[in-house]
């Protein structure tokens, strides 16, 4: 019964979220996603009811994380066309420098820091630096898909993860409004939607009756199967091919892959099965939307279910390094907006930067939304841009093959290699992104 006790936790965790961001001027104004909202009702109810609850119904609560962020990445690239290569490269690639820069700046940052200071003043492992990109970068999903290797190598670490996620959203959205006031204030973007400006129903998160969008279309008869029970079963394929790529990996005999996550394989197995699938001319099958709609709930459970069991006395043993920690990493996001984003684009320079920043420290939704802010109408390249650049930017880093490397790397040949490389990477970056916006410009 305590599996069913657990979804029910987290249903009612969810509903209570969304009632109160709906109610709640100041948590409309954070603009929070009700499952942080909710995640942090059941924080507080765990802690406070930890001596009478179930330790297996904590158990499996703590497991929806690690499950739910394989299926996550299954769906990143099902049912979506895929476009031409070049056409990919010549709009997206400034804004994939951009990321790139951002990215390995964390990482170098993160084990920078932790490195050479936080391990020998706090005591932490090197490791402790590995969450800045972890927790930003990938945020709540990464983190819980890290589970596994986080319980093998250095168990706390989840923990710890979970709350730089928190954190990070929480200075994408604060930061990136201060920063999108900045702009207007200093000209130069010009139409900005305050909070004052948006209609009530947007607000609160809601639909008016007239206007709600469709949640997808069904691609098969209900006679044969139900179209959500088929694109659940697609996204369960392409999880299974993932954990095949894993089992195939393992096989080698490289440690490094015994540590691995299985999420950014899962990515890889939706990959081939897209191609698959329009191969055979069978991609209508598959609707994107619905996809996205699988997708977006899994992460609300994730995110709902690993903020709720977050352990503060872990948190509390920490607080110190991991406010460093944040307040570094929240600096270096800043600096490269205003430093590099003026440099690397010839047009719309803060909108396409403002984006990268809200992805880059809280979620995706977190940088559609500043953009949203700055550019109400669509009318820069800057939702072409950081759309596209996400084909070649998830599959390496926030979550991709490198995020999940890194972490084990740090443990098989130690911190200052991994440091070493993610400097040089870094500084490769910077050298390419600057040579050649500068050529385009």
């Amino acid at each position: 019964m305590n599996a069913v006790y657990a979804f029910a936790a987290l249903c009612g965790l969810l509903v209570a979220g969304k009632l109160l961001r709906i109610n709640s001027r100041f948590l409309q104004r954070l603009y929070l996603p009700s499952s942080v909202v909710g995640g942090l009702v059941g924080l507080v109810l765990f802690s406070l009811l930890r001596d009478v609850v179930d330790p297996d119904f904590m158990a499996r609560v703590r497991k929806v994380p690690e499950f739910m962020i394989n299926v996550v990445f299954a769906t990143l690239f099902l049912g979506a066309a895929v476009p031409r290569f070049r056409d990919v490269v010549r709009v997206a690639f400034p804004q994939f420098c951009l990321g790139q820069i951002m990215a390995w700046g964390q990482y170098a940052v993160g084990l920078g820091l932790s490195g050479f200071v936080l391990s020998r003043i706090f005591d932490v492992p090197a490791a402790f630096g590995n969450l800045l990109e972890i927790g930003f970068e990938g945020g709540h999903g990464t983190v819980g898909g890290m589970k596994a290797s986080f319980d093998a190598y250095w168990p706390v670490g989840f923990d710890l993860g979970i709350t730089v996620a928190t954190a990070g959203m929480l200075i994408g959205i604060v930061a990136g409004m201060a920063l999108v006031n900045w702009a207007h204030a200093k000209g130069i973007v010009k139409e900005v939607r305050s909070f004052a400006e948006r209609q009530e129903a947007e607000r609160r998160g809601l639909h008016y009756r007239r206007t709600r969008p469709s949640a997808g279309v069904q691609t098969v008869r209900s006679d044969s199967i139900d179209s959500l029970a088929w694109h659940v079963s697609i996204v369960g394929v392409s999880v299974a091919i993932g954990a095949g790529l894993l089992h195939l990996l393992q096989l080698t005999g490289f440690k490094v892959f015994f540590g691995f996550p299985l999420f950014p394989l899962c990515m890889i197995g939706g990959i081939l099965l897209q191609l698959a699938v329009g191969a055979c001319g069978r991609d209508l099958l598959v609707d994107r939307v619905q996809m996205e709609r699988i997708s977006g709930a899994s992460l609300d459970f994730l995110v709902v279910a690993a903020v709720s069991t977050i352990r503060l006395e872990v948190v509390a043993a920490n607080w110190l390094p991991l406010l460093a920690l944040v307040v570094c990493g929240g600096a270096w996001s800043v600096f490269v907006v205003l430093w590099f984003g003026p440099r690397l684009f010839k047009e719309a320079w803060f909108e396409r930067s403002i984006a990268d920043f809200g992805q880059a420290t809280g979620v995706t939704a977190t940088g559609l939304m500043l953009l949203r802010t700055v550019d109400p109408e669509n009318r820069t390249c800057a939702a072409a841009s950081f759309g596209y650049k996400q084909l070649l930017h998830e599959p390496i880093m926030g979550g991709g093959l490198w995020t999940a490397l890194a972490f084990t790397l740090v443990f098989q040949i130690g911190w200052f290699r991994v440091f070493a490389i993610s400097l040089a990477m870094l500084v490769l970056w910077v050298v390419v992104g600057l040579v050649t916006c500068r050529r385009a410009g």
